[in-house]
């Protein structure tokens, strides 16, 4: 295995990062059943126009292996079930590794970037959101640091929780960004 390289992305590296993201979620294709082609939906929509979120990908080979969106504070937004909220603080969104990178330390590096550029903003924090059935990324989320902050969960369907995640910069367990 050769060295990964974290990097902003590249106009030409557009399909790839479809690609990447939209293999990296399908596996929960299954598990939201009729609310999976909604899901895709908003992602392809999402990654259409990234606005002033920084698209960070993680490249292996010259393949990308994996991608992640670091979107800045903003003002009031709109949640997907229609109430409002502020974001504070940057947040991480649509962290994707391929199936095939998955276990390598793809995601962890992606996360570890979005935290140093944001500690270099003079963000204090750094959000996301997340649920239960992506179990995996919450376990390294925990692990490198982010605390449930469920004031910032949502629901946008009855029963389907989106759990807010917070990493506080003074409480965080990452010491090397």
């Amino acid at each position: 295995m050769t060295e990964l390289l974290i990097r902003d992305a590249r106009a030409e590296d557009q399909a790839a990062i479809r690609d990447v993201t939209l293999l990296a979620y399908h596996e929960y294709a299954a598990v939201m059943q009729s609310n999976w082609e909604r899901y895709r939906q908003n992602i392809l929509a999402t990654l259409a126009d990234v606005k002033a979120a920084e698209q960070i990908v993680a490249e292996q080979d010259g393949a990308l292996v994996g991608t992640v969106l670091l979107f800045p504070p903003a003002g009031a937004l709109a949640a997907p079930d229609g109430t409002s909220f502020t974001r504070a603080w940057p947040e991480i969104r649509l962290l994707g590794v391929a199936p095939a990178a998955r276990g390598q330390g793809v995601g962890a590096a992606l996360v570890r970037e979005c935290l140093r550029r944001s500690r270099q903003s003079g963000a204090d924090a750094v959000t996301l959101h997340t649920t239960d059935m992506m179990a995996v990324a919450m376990s390294m989320y925990e692990r490198m640091g982010f605390v449930r902050a469920p004031e910032l969960d949502f629901e946008p369907a009855p029963g389907f929780t989106i759990k807010g995640y917070r990493y506080r910069f003074a409480d965080g367990a990452l010491t090397a960004l």
